[in-house]
């Protein structure tokens, strides 16, 4: 693994009814506008499962999180397509690991922002 500074890591998911209900039963997360379909038919997206996307590259790349920020802009809908694009802001070698921080933006098909935030953690 060779990240560097400033390095753009991409990756996409298209969230769907299974995964929320999936996610409504692990989470608890019941609210109404997670479990009844709007008038199109969607449900929405719970921002933790949608939180899911930055922690993915993460989990990709065996980080170990210390602190994760997140904004939530926008609602993401079954059916919506997220693109997450995190930027490595630091990634440091110290004595015994590696500490990192990055940033990431989520937007959906329509390029319109969804998620915003930033983490850091170490490298396992």
């Amino acid at each position: 693994m060779s990240l560097k500074v400033g390095e753009l890591i991409t990756f996409e998911r298209t969230f769907t009814a299974e995964d929320v209900k999936g996610f409504t039963k692990i989470s608890g997360d019941e609210g109404v506008h997670h479990v009844t379909p709007d008038e199109q038919g969607r449900l929405v997206v719970q921002g933790l499962l949608t939180a899911t996307l930055p922690t993915k590259v993460g989990g990709d790349y065996n980080v170990l999180a210390r602190t994760m920020n997140f904004e939530f802009i926008r609602p993401v809908f079954t059916g919506d397509t997220i693109i997450c694009e995190v930027t490595i802001e630091r990634f440091e070698k110290q004595a015994n690991r590696t500490a990192i921080c990055a940033s990431f933006l989520c937007k959906n098909q329509h390029e319109k922002e969804v998620l915003k935030g930033n983490f850091s953690g170490v490298i396992l």
